[in-house]
Parts: C-alpha cells; structure tokens; sequence
C-alpha cells in the first residue's frame, strides 16, 4: 500500500523549492567517557592541547578551501571555528575538568563545550544564540581526533535530500554539494551556520522540522520528499497531486526570478512621478553584489557585527577598512551606510567584558559603549573614512537618545580624522549620521537634528521600544505590528523634523522590506527604503502600481487609527495582484 502524504511544518532557512529521494546523514556516537589517574594528567592535558592544534589546522584549510570555491564570507565561519579550537576559556575549561574531576580528554572538551554553548543558546539574540552549534560543532572535532572516530556519515552517491538532526557548519561544507537537492533538520536554526551556508551554496533548506525522521521511517525506503525553503514546508511521500504542487512552486519561483532580474533597471516611482531610493541592508560584503543585481541603489544598513563576533580579540583597523572597501567598490558609487558597532549585553563579545544586564536591551550598548571604549569605535571610525577613499560613505550611530549622543559621536569623528591626517594616512568624506530607534530621540530631533548629515528609522526598535514588545518574544508577535498608528505618528514626526532640518530620512528596519507598510512610509514622507535585498522586487512592484497622492491620504488616515490591524488593512488593497 503506498504511503500516505505527510506534512511537516518548520522553518524557513534557504529559499527553493526540491523533491527527490533523501539519505540520511548520521553521527558516529563517541566512546563514553573514561577516567585518568593522577599519574596522566600531564598527559592528557598535552594531548588535548595537541588535538585542539590540530582541529585548529583542519578548519584552517577548510577555510582556505571554501575561500578558494568563491565564498570568502563563509570561509570566515570556519576561520572562526579555528580560533574557537585555540580558545583559552574553552580550553582551561577542560584542562580544570581533567585536572580537578579527573575526566579524560574526550570528556572534558565535550563537557567544556557544552557549558559554553548553553550559555550561548541561553541568550536572546538569535544570532547569538545560534553560534551554540558552532561551539558543539568545535568541540566534537577535538573531541573526535582524541577518540580516533569520524564525524558525521553519509552516503550521497545521487543526488538526494540530506536530512539530519542537524548539521554542522563543516559537514555542511564538505558535503558534494553538486548532490545536495535540498536539506532538511529536524533541528538547528535560520541564523545556524548550516543554514547560511546552504543560503550562500544556493541549496534549499528547512530546519526545525520536527517529526521527519520518524516520518520517513513510517514511509519506507522508497518514498520521496519535497521541500520549500522559502515556507518551511516539508511533505514526505508526496503523492502525484502534492508533486505537482511543488513542481508549480518551482516553475513559478524561476519565473519570479526572472521577471525580478528584468526590472531591475525599473525606479521605484509612483503612477504620479514621485520617485523612492530602494537600498539594500546587507551583513557581510558578499552580499553587496547580489543586492545590487536586484536593483539596491546603494546600502542603507551595513551591519559591521560580522566582523567581531566568534574571535578572541576585537578585527584590527585594516580588516575593517578591507571589508568596507570591499562592499563600497561592489557599488560603485552608490552610497553604503556603515552602522558602527551594535552590541551590549544583548550581544555579549568575550573581549568586551560587558557585564551582564537585567535588561541588556535598555542597557549599555551600541555607542553608549564608547564612553568606557572609545577605541573600539575609533578605530572602526578611521576604517570608515579609509574604506570612503573607494567611493561615497555614510556611517551612522545606533542607539541615539538625544543631543548628548550625537556630540559624543561627533566628537569621536572629528578625533579619528585627525588622528589618520597626523599619520598621513588617506582618508575620505564622510557623512555622520544617526539611528532613530529610540522614541525620545524622535521626540526631541528638532533640537538637534540638524547637526548631523542624514538620519535612519530603525522601526525594529522603535516598535519595541514604542510598543513595549520585546522583539525575541513569540508571545508578543500580535503586539510587533510596525504600521501600529503609534508608531506611525512617530515615524511622521520625525519626517516632519527631517524636512525642518533638511536632511534624509530613510528607513532601514525589517518595515521597509514589508510592501503594505512600504506604501505606509511613503505615505508619510519617506523616500529612502533600505530592506533585505530579496524584498526589493516585490516594493519596487508595489510602489510602480499606486499614485503618491492617494498614499498621502491614506497615511492621513492611518495616524488616526485604533490599530494596526486598521492601519495595514488601509494600505493592503492597494497592492498589486501576484
């Protein structure tokens, strides 16, 4: 009897759509672990140390091999993995775990390990949260050069769907990709580094699917699965009506494809003339060139996190001004806003030492940082005005609160210019701009606006801070509507204190890349969008097909609202078929 179709719900993690046969991909257990007598601890301790260089010299030449295939951004994944293998913490964790518990070698790395990447997954931020694996992913591979026992197993001799409990980021890269249809995990994470590698190799992906393993074993070895990455769909045994399903997905998705890579050249413009920058936010300067082939007219959001995030010691002003000047010459010409570094006890970096905060979101972070680390940002300042020698850059400072902040950040411009002038260093124009995430800067910009050369809404923090909803919270999700009239009066407000001002205003929250709440901003005065590149195509269609008066008018409205389900159903209508 032939099995019937099962869905699976999980996560979006790599857009595409795939059907196929699957194989399993499954892990080598280790040897429980052992005891070492006081006589051996030396020993032990020299072979960890020694296996954790090794492990260190792998990752090193799968960074370099990753490199050389064309992805330098994710070669610095396992860049980072090496010098996870070379970290003291981890490593002193599991030399005391030999030393005082007496455990062996294998033991004590796992156990070191694990208490490092539950502290991580403990932590709000996502993308935090998910380096987890990496931590687990490092200390596996010590662990498994001690024990003499391989990794993860599979057998890909066709082409076929990896599915797992989970994948780690060197299995991920050393898989035949040329094999790999689709992946799915009954685990791991969107911002996991499987799941952005499978981004970067283009293989659709979905991870959380709880259930699927149990489901193709019920199935049978015969059975097929398909996939959607972009809805986190996963049907296991699909049967002719569900095929075609997927197979009309697939058609349909090359066809957007190619309708979005034939309007790139179009302006965002409204039926009556009024014309909106699209801007792309991006994380890494590989994502410049992809963004800029679906029509980004620069970068509204360079998110410079990347770049010091998993190492032992903050990136040195040259990393910085290479990886800056990479992204400005993928645009040649067009603007790119660098954001100076935005972390804090929401983001903890070992080499920071920030002390932990009952409210890390409302803490010291961001530029309020540089009151007790001024370095850290003025090198990255001078790496900025470095990188505008290649071209036009704008950098702005996240977490303003008001006038105060804005001297603070000027100040420390003014001292990185000088500072590369005395040493004869070439340097570029900048223009200094600020984030406006936080309701009382909004409220008091025309104070102080002025002083600076552009500014940006950062809707993602300001409907947190606006709304008291907490962005990490799934319970809140019905409270993190942006086009919540409260939040769009203070969007308006700021607009209006822009124009008093004279400078641009965009918007480079997740607001910009949603088409309804699109109309909504330029609605109310907005005329830079920046949004994650996949979102271009579908605002630029959006903005084609209206008129800037009738949007103005429901704007109007919409301030007056009682909701934002009121507010967002305003602008819904006006959007285009599909």
């Amino acid at each position: 009897m032939k099995p019937t179709a099962l869905r699976v719900t999980g996560l979006p993690a790599a857009p595409g759509v795939a059907r196929g046969s699957w194989v399993r991909v499954r892990r080598h257990e280790l040897p429980v672990g052992g005891r070492v007598s006081p006589g051996t601890v030396d020993a032990e301790e020299a072979r960890l140390r020694e296996a954790a260089n090794s492990a260190a010299d792998d990752l090193m030449a799968l960074s370099e091999r990753v490199a050389g295939e064309g992805h330098p951004d994710e070669a610095a994944i396992f860049m980072a993995h090496a010098a996870m293998a070379w970290d003291p913490t981890l490593l002193d964790h599991a030399v005391a775990r030999i030393r005082d518990v007496g455990d062996d070698a294998v033991t004590a790395i796992q156990a070191a390990g694990a208490v490092a990447a539950a502290q991580l997954a403990a932590l709000d931020d996502p993308l935090l949260a998910a380096r987890a694996a990496d931590v687990l992913d490092v200390a596996d591979r010590i662990a498994r050069l001690l024990a003499g026992q391989p990794g993860d197993e599979t057998n890909l001799a066709t082409p076929a769907v990896v599915v797992a409990d989970d994948l780690s980021p060197s299995m991920t890269a050393t898989l035949p990709r040329e094999r790999i249809l689709g992946i799915v995990l009954e685990g791991g994470s969107p911002n996991a580094h499987a799941a952005i590698l499978a981004r970067a190799y283009g293989i659709p992906a979905v991870v959380g699917a709880h259930g699927t393993i149990e489901a193709l074993g019920a199935a049978g070895p015969g059975a097929q699965i398909a996939l959607d990455g972009a809805t986190g769909e996963v049907v296991v045994a699909p049967d002719a009506a569900v095929i075609a399903e997927f197979d009309g997905r697939a058609t349909r998705a090359a066809r957007r494809r190619a309708t979005d890579v034939a309007e790139t050249a179009l302006p965002a413009v409204t039926i009556d003339g009024v014309e909106v920058t699209l801007l792309a936010n991006i994380g890494t300067p590989s994502e410049a060139a992809p963004a800029r082939a679906l029509g980004a007219r620069g970068v509204g959001l360079f998110r410079t996190e990347f770049l010091f995030l998993e190492r032992a010691t903050p990136p040195t002003e040259d990393e910085q001004a290479a990886a800056y000047r990479e992204a400005v010459r993928a645009f040649g010409g067009d603007p790119v806003t660098i954001r100076l570094l935005d972390v804090g006890g929401d983001k903890p970096i070992p080499y920071l030492a920030v002390p932990p905060e009952e409210n890390p979101f409302l803490g010291v972070r961001a530029l309020r940082l540089a009151h007790e680390r001024p370095e850290l940002f003025l090198t990255q300042l001078r790496a900025c005005y470095r990188a505008a020698v290649a071209g036009p850059v704008k950098v702005m400072a996240p977490m303003i609160a008001d006038a105060g902040d804005v001297v603070l950040l000027l100040s420390l411009a003014a001292r990185a210019r000088a500072e590369l002038a005395a040493n004869g260093v070439p340097a570029g124009d900048v223009d200094l701009g600020v984030m406006l995430e936080i309701p009382s800067a909004v409220l008091t910009a025309d104070a102080w606006l002025g002083d600076v050369s552009f500014a940006s809404l950062g809707t993602n923090d300001l409907a947190q801070y606006a709304l008291a909803a907490d962005r990490g919270n799934p319970a809140l999700e019905g409270y993190r509507d942006p086009t919540h009239p409260a939040v769009l009066r203070l969007i308006a407000m700021a607009a209006d204190s822009a124009a008093r001002a004279g400078i641009a205003l965009s918007v480079c929250g997740e607001m910009a890349g949603d088409p309804s709440a699109a109309l909504a901003l330029v609605g109310l005065g907005l005329r830079q969008l920046s949004m994650g590149a996949p979102s271009i195509p579908a605002v630029r269609r959006a903005i084609r097909a209206v008129d800037h008066q009738t949007l103005r008018e429901t704007a109007a409205l919409a301030l007056h609202d009682r909701s934002a389900a009121d507010a967002r159903a305003r602008f819904t209508p006006l959007l285009p078929a599909t």
